[in-house]
């Protein structure tokens, strides 16, 4: 049997996983794509670096862009990161000098899946990327090929790891988040600079490849609208559980009649829901098809084996020969993007202010919400320290953003309000 040869650009956590994985399951892999998928050459930053893998017999090569040219590699795969640069560069060589491309790089794919995509199919060549999301949880496949029969109306998922861990850790030992994300930092569970996780651009660039293969459009990253979770603090977090809430990270995309909702913020998640109970490092989808009903999935969203493992899935996909289209359907029958803007949702919303303690600061407060047409469910406000700061939470009805958004615009400006409020969405029950 021919063997596949491959070509990894990139040998970090994930570069250095699938290496090894591709080293150590050979003959169940070679069972599973019909032929044997060798490790043939390779390229990092770091040649001296020990990474725990056997490079003997593996061609090096400095410059990445040399895997595109090297006649002993059948496929690159680009672990390398980031949305431009030499990651884009490579993918766009190994694409035309008629090589397949698998990739976990998430944020290429969200800024610049529609160009690569296309000239994939123009060169009739595989594009994999099901290590992109959600690392070991088979997302892509089962977006693209599982529901492929369904009118898929909502996809919604803890997408980023990192946020998770945080905010589950901040409700298990009730600390706030700067504290936490140093801990999560010291056991290597944020990066150094954790803007991009804790921003909530992680999970948008993940949201937007699941919105272009669930909904058959064009991948649109500048459509999401993206809020983080560094305001979220522990006493909002004890007001959730206090409510039947937990606070999560979550990425919405909604097929509307207007046209598709993409979100990535924090969310009020009822206690009784599946991925309310999604906890620490771990990533979850919920899909729902029109006849396949709901769908979830949970795993391991990052790590060397788990992402390892979505990499080595699409090779025996390239082995066996299977040629999905990118995106689940030809580029000239995907849809433009038809972004509704985050002012127009519709939901309940949680609203904490901090305020001082005197008479008549709630009817200041209820009389501007009246004049949005904001309605309240329910209020907790606990003890009494007159003339000190106390926090009041009110749960409103189901309104519409915008509303709620002119609303707070006038309530922050009250004397009596003595902080930004914190407004979080609220998930249906």
């Amino acid at each position: 049997m021919t063997p596949l040869k491959i070509g990894i650009a990139g040998l970090g956590t994930v570069g250095a996983g699938t290496a090894r994985l591709l080293a150590d399951n050979a003959a169940l892999i070679a069972t599973r794509a019909g032929r044997p998928i060798t490790l043939t050459a390779v390229s990092a930053r770091d040649k001296s670096r020990d990474r725990g893998i056997a490079l003997t017999g593996i061609t090096w090569h400095d410059d990445a862009l040399a895997l595109a040219a090297d006649p002993n590699v059948d496929v690159v795969v680009e672990l390398i990161g980031g949305s431009d640069g030499p990651a884009k560069a490579l993918v766009e060589a190994a694409i035309a000098a008629g090589r397949p491309v698998v990739t976990a790089n998430k944020a290429l794919l969200a800024i610049h899946g529609t160009a690569l995509a296309a000239a994939a199919e123009a060169a009739g060549l595989p594009l994999g990327f099901e290590a992109a999301v959600a690392g070991g949880i088979p997302v892509i496949k089962l977006l693209r090929e599982g529901l492929a029969a369904n009118r898929v109306s909502r996809v919604a998922g803890i997408l980023n790891g990192t946020c998770n861990y945080i905010l589950t850790t901040m409700r298990e030992e009730g600390r706030d988040f700067p504290e936490v994300l140093a801990d999560a930092q010291a056991l290597g569970y944020a990066e150094a600079d954790p803007a991009f996780d804790i921003e909530g651009v992680d999970a948008a660039h993940k949201l937007t490849i699941l919105a272009a293969l669930a909904f058959g459009q064009n991948v649109d990253f500048s459509a999401v609208h993206i809020e983080g979770i560094r305001n979220i603090s522990a006493l909002d977090i004890s007001f959730a559980e206090e409510l039947g809430y937990r606070i999560k990270l979550l990425g919405i995309a909604q097929q509307t009649p207007s046209g598709v909702s993409m979100r990535v913020h924090p969310a009020m998640v009822p206690v009784s829901k599946l991925l309310a109970a999604v906890e620490g490092v771990f990533n979850a989808v919920l899909m729902e098809g029109d006849f396949s009903g709901p769908v979830f999935c949970q795993g391991r969203g990052a790590g060397a084996g788990p992402t390892a493992s979505a990499v080595v899935a699409d090779l025996i996909d390239i082995a066996r020969g299977s040629k999905i289209p990118v995106w689940g359907a030809a580029q000239a029958a995907l849809a433009p993007s038809r972004p509704v803007a985050i002012s127009a949702l519709t939901g309940a919303y949680y609203l904490r202010l901090m305020v001082t303690d005197q008479p008549g600061v709630l009817a200041d407060v209820t009389a501007i919400l009246r004049d949005h047409g904001i309605s309240l469910e329910s209020m907790l406000q606990h003890g009494r320290s007159p003339g000190e700061a106390v926090p009041i939470v009110l749960v409103t009805h189901d309104t519409i953003e915008a509303a709620i958004s002119a609303a707070i615009s006038r309530i922050a400006t009250l004397d009596c309000v003595l902080e930004t409020p914190a407004l979080i969405r609220i998930e249906p029950k």
